[in-house]
């Protein structure tokens, strides 16, 4: 199935606009796992009937992996391109899959003047629903046993808990929390740029921790709502040789699936 994407560029030139940005970052963009993410996510939003936008080949990266790198400039130099080009278009609103872009959008953008209401995906999901636009039928995960990994720049960042706990819920799925969970929750090892480089000495991978936290709630589905967690985790479960028997899946796609898209 073809999907049809809109970009602003388009829509610009068209005299539209769009009432919402979907911005897809780089693992949305580039990661072969995470681009089934975005696309699960794209087919909601053209369920839904959304008015959204992507910048496509004018989104660049938003600086996070740089900055949490250290390279302050570099990430100013990143940002201030991302503003320039979002500013252009009057953008306002702004949802993303990832809680690195969604967490730099948000709280570090505005004091290089780019100043957005910026939206997880699971809270738009969870809007979309309380609005009507979205319904879900949850006959394919019904009594299925899911746990719910908080990602760090969605959870203990910015204290979004409980959208992506309300949207599993509506699966008539079985909910079950790790012994790390919400405000103590334990990064799945990617976040501050660790995804790009080897860590350093230890015990344990940190993934591995978290995966292990994972397999004790013995879950049919390990849920997650971040490409790099997604990543970490899926590594985790291959390390435990659990990969026939545990499915590592975003929040978008476990309502897509539901929904048939």
């Amino acid at each position: 199935m073809k999907l049809n994407v809109p970009t602003l560029a388009q829509l610009s030139a068209e005299g539209k606009k769009a009432s919402v940005v979907f911005w897809v970052g780089c693992a949305g963009s580039f990661d072969d796992r995470a681009k089934k993410i975005t696309k699960a996510f794209v087919k909601i939003l053209n369920q839904t009937n959304t008015s959204y936008a992507v910048l496509g080949i004018e989104e660049t990266c938003t600086g996070d992996p740089a900055k949490r790198a250290g390279n302050e400039f570099l990430f100013q130099m990143q940002a201030m391109q991302n503003i320039s080009t979002l500013n252009q278009y009057e953008v306002t609103k702004i949802v993303t899959t990832c809680p690195h872009c969604f967490n730099t959008l948000k709280n570090e953008y505005p004091e290089l003047g780019g100043n957005y209401q910026v939206i997880h995906h699971t809270q738009f999901l969870k809007k979309l629903i309380k609005e009507g636009a979205l319904s879900i039928e949850g006959g394919v995960y019904k009594g299925k046993r899911i746990t719910y990994h908080d990602p760090c720049y969605l959870g203990r960042a910015n204290k979004i808990y409980e959208a992506p706990r309300d949207l599993i819920k509506k699966l008539d799925a079985e909910l079950v929390e790790m012994k790390s969970c919400k405000s103590k929750g334990l990064c799945c090892g990617a976040g501050g740029a660790q995804m790009f480089k080897d860590a350093e000495s230890g015990n344990k991978e940190v993934n591995i921790e978290r995966t292990e936290q994972a397999l004790e709630t013995q879950p049919d589905i390990i849920a997650a709502a971040c490409p790099f967690c997604n990543t970490m985790m899926t590594d985790g479960v291959k390390n435990k040789d659990q990969e026939s028997k545990i499915e590592v899946v975003d929040i978008a796609e476990l309502i897509a699936n539901a929904n048939d898209l």
